[in-house]
């Protein structure tokens, strides 16, 4: 499977934000996408994720077959924000999640432990800390398949105990031959990413 971005141009509320950003990955490899704020990277990756229209050449998903015809549907999408209903308790929007996306994985107990929060299902998602709103934002990535895992600052909110627990995370999902586009401003462990510059190719 390969994910190929090809001469692509974005727009924020009609102005330019970036153009001619080309890059290539394959199974198993990680892309790091940095940059001040404002120069593109959030809008990037909506765009991979295919919530945002491209202004300019396209993004496209190679080898997907039939399961992944295009580079959304293979596609975790993790924003800045979480995603999850307040008012439903944290198993109730993991659930939902693996429903909406169709691919079950992992049980929602087991992704829960895996990022340390084994037993806090029946709790109001609202209730929780930012540092767990974002651990079970993260098991939302494990409770269903998807081989392109889109990270907009992940990390936010974490302590170092779940930065490390995240980077093992993201390693494993490499070694079984998924793909990660990451935007942030901090290392994420990632030995051996590459890395996509934004604010040069406007």
């Amino acid at each position: 499977m390969r994910l190929v971005a090809d001469k692509l141009a974005g727009e924020r509320g009609g102005e330019p934000v970036f153009s001619g950003v080309d890059f290539s990955l394959e199974n198993g490899q990680a892309l790091i996408v940095s940059g001040p704020n404002g120069s593109g990277k959030s809008t990037l990756l909506c765009i991979v994720a295919g919530l945002l229209p491209a202004s300019g050449g396209a993004v496209r998903l190679e080898g997907g077959g039939e399961d992944h015809p295009t580079a959304a549907s293979a596609c975790h999408y993790l924003g800045h924000l979480n995603a999850m209903k307040p008012a439903l308790t944290v198993a109730e929007n993991l659930a939902f999640w693996r429903d909406f996306l169709g691919v079950p994985d992992r049980d929602i107990g087991e992704a829960l432990e895996t990022v340390g929060l084994g037993g806090i299902g029946h709790l109001p998602f609202g209730y929780l800390s930012a540092g767990q709103k974002r651990r079970v934002s993260i098991a939302r990535l494990l409770v269903a398949r998807r081989p392109i895992w889109l990270l907009d600052e992940p990390t936010a909110a974490l302590d170092k105990a779940s930065e490390t627990r995240f980077a093992g995370l993201m390693q494993a999902h490499l070694e079984q031959g998924g793909m990660i586009v990451a935007a942030t401003h901090q290392s994420l462990g990632l030995d051996g990413a590459m890395e996509l510059r934004m604010g040069e190719n406007v």
